[in-house]
């Protein structure tokens, strides 16, 4: 049975509001995290740390050497979660590609983890990052296609103009479908 699922998209492109609606539809509980949920719960003077993370004006994210321990530690909590029985589905943005998949692969090994592409167009992306209010200006747009680059998943969807709740029915089928075989 899938004990992970992973949702991979560009900032504002709807990987929390698909979570939620997974949760929901999802027979079964699920705990919904993400990365957001690590850098909130980092000390305030990382965030401005070049070992920690930073960001930039331009909307620029770079994870400095202290933040990639905490994130390694953090993904070794989320795998054992997994193996102590809970189900886990977590937003993520792959800044750095196919190194951040890699670590996510190497952290859950032994652990059934569906991973999903969550796209959203960059101008619409945009619109939302400046509805939200809580996100440097020019993250969406910047990383709308690069998180996603040598990535493959086992589905991607797409919320530009797709409900979140229409792709988390299009999710929680193929977790059905996987679970049952």
């Amino acid at each position: 049975m899938i004990q992970v699922i992973i949702l991979n998209g560009g900032s504002s492109s709807g990987k929390t509001t698909i979570a939620t609606a997974l949760q929901d539809i999802l027979p079964s509980p699920w705990l919904r995290l993400s990365i957001d949920t690590l850098v909130d719960a980092m000390p305030p003077r990382l965030l401005t740390s070049e070992t920690g993370i930073a960001f930039g004006a331009d909307g620029s994210v770079r994870p400095g050497q202290e933040f990639r321990r905490l994130e390694s530690a953090w993904m070794q909590g989320i795998a054992a979660m997994a193996h102590a029985g809970a189900r886990v589905i977590f937003d993520d943005v792959f800044l750095s590609g196919v190194d951040a998949r890699n670590r996510w692969q190497a952290a859950l090994a032994g652990v059934l983890v569906l991973w999903v592409g969550v796209r959203c167009d960059p101008a619409v992306a945009a619109e939302r990052e400046r509805g939200r209010g809580d996100r440097v200006t020019g993250m969406a747009v910047l990383q709308a296609q690069t998180v996603h680059a040598g990535i493959e998943y086992d589905i991607e969807v797409d919320t530009t103009k797709t409900s979140a709740m229409e792709c988390a029915q299009r999710i929680a089928q193929l977790v059905d479908d996987r679970s049952v075989g």
